[in-house]
Formats: structure tokens, sequence, C-alpha cells
């Protein structure tokens, strides 16, 4: 039998403990992802140190730079193994931790069904029924009397429209008298206005203009009887 299956065997008086709590599985879990983060860091420190080692020995002294390399090689295996282990720790966390939420979601929704079961032990259907005609009744009734208030009310409100213009038309004359009444007029002057001068009637322009016509023609034949007394002596 392997040293791995011993080891298991050994560990069967475990079954007589309790299982450990999901809180406290993911709790050791995180503790190991930082212990071997911290391991992780340590071995790329060295990785990094061996290679200087190397580079600085080089060919001056061979054997020194080829164990430095050797201890790189094994630095390198074992960054190649945390990794490993860590991707197998994160997803058995994460598996891990949707476990516990699932079983939380169902422990809750079980609850919910216990009180919701409980809840509806102490309903009547037909009671339940009652209840909803009697609410529906009653908003029936609070709808009529709001509608009763909101209507609106006359009290003699039966007037004639047209008497009521035509009052109306009446009102609005007697102001507009009233404001007629108010305005004052520019007074009249006492004095006579100053007589304006008589004209003489003139002649007409035809008038003037056979006047004129007439003249010349009478010293014209004033000049022929001269002309012709001049001849004749």
């Amino acid at each position: 039998m392997s040293k791995l299956g011993k080891f298991f065997k050994g560990g069967g008086s475990s079954k007589s403990r309790a299982a450990p709590s999901p809180q406290e599985a993911l709790a050791r879990l995180r503790e190991t992802e930082e212990m071997l983060g911290k391991k992780q860091e340590y071995l790329e420190n060295r990785i990094q140190r061996e290679i200087a080692l190397a580079k600085k020995h080089g060919r001056q002294n061979k054997r020194a730079a080829l164990q430095a390399l050797k201890r790189k090689k094994r630095f390198e295996k074992q960054l190649t193994q945390i990794d490993g282990t860590l991707s197998t720790i994160e997803f058995q966390r994460e598996a891990l931790e949707n476990s516990h939420t699932n079983t939380e979601v169902l422990r809750n929704m079980g609850f919910a069904a216990k009180a919701m079961k409980s809840v509806h032990e102490n309903m009547d259907l037909n009671k339940i029924d009652d209840l909803m005609q009697e609410i529906t009744e009653q908003q029936d009734i609070a709808q009529e009397i709001s509608e009763a208030f909101s209507q609106r009310v006359g009290f003699g409100d039966d007037f004639d429209e047209d008497e009521l213009m035509a009052e109306l038309e009446e009102l609005e004359q007697e102001e507009l008298n009233k404001k007629m009444t108010n305005i004052r007029l520019p007074n009249v002057p006492s004095s006579s206005l100053p007589a304006q001068p008589e004209r003489k009637p003139g002649m007409s322009f035809t008038a003037r203009r056979t006047r004129a016509a007439s003249s010349r023609r009478a010293e014209e034949d004033d000049d022929d009887i001269k002309q012709l007394a001049a001849w004749a002596t």
C-alpha cells in the first residue's frame, strides 16, 4: 500500500468527527492560497537570483554557473507545480462557494415555503371571497358619494340669457354715457372774426382780350384816316 493510501487510511478515525462547515473549509482554502502565493513569490525571486549568478560567473566559473542554472530549473519546476495546485484549489473553492450558496438558497426557500403554508392554513377562501365582495361594494358606494358631491347644485339658476345680455348692454351704455358726460369740449371764442375785404368784380380773360382787339382796330382806323387826309392835300 502506498504511503498516500496509508495516510488516508490512517485518518479513518476522522469519520467520527463532525464534518467542517462550508465557512471553515473556505477559510482553510483561502489560507492555503495565501501560503502558496507567498511560496510562489519566493520561488520567482530565487529564479531571478540564480539567473543573475549564472550571468555573473559565466565563462570564469562555468561549474558555478551550471549549478545556478540547475537550481533555477528546480525552482521553475516547483513554481509550475504551485501554479497547478493554485488552479485546483481555486476551482475547489469556487465549487464550494457555489454549493454553499445553493444550500443557503434552498434552505431559505424551504423556510419561505413553510411560512407560506402556515399563513395559508389560517385562510378561508370563502371568507376571502366575501371580503373582496364587500370591499368592491364599499368602493362602489364611495364612488357614488364622490360623484354626488361633485355634481353641480343649482339654486335658482334658471335665468333667461337674452334678458341678462340686454341688462348687460344697458349697463355698458350707461357707463359710456357717463364717460361722454365727463369729456370737456373747448370754449367758443367770444370775439367775432375779422371781416374779409370785398373783392371788386374783375373782367374775365375773354373780355379783356376782346377789349384789346377793339383798341388795336380803332388805332389802325385812325392811322388809315390820317394817311388818306395827307394824300388828299
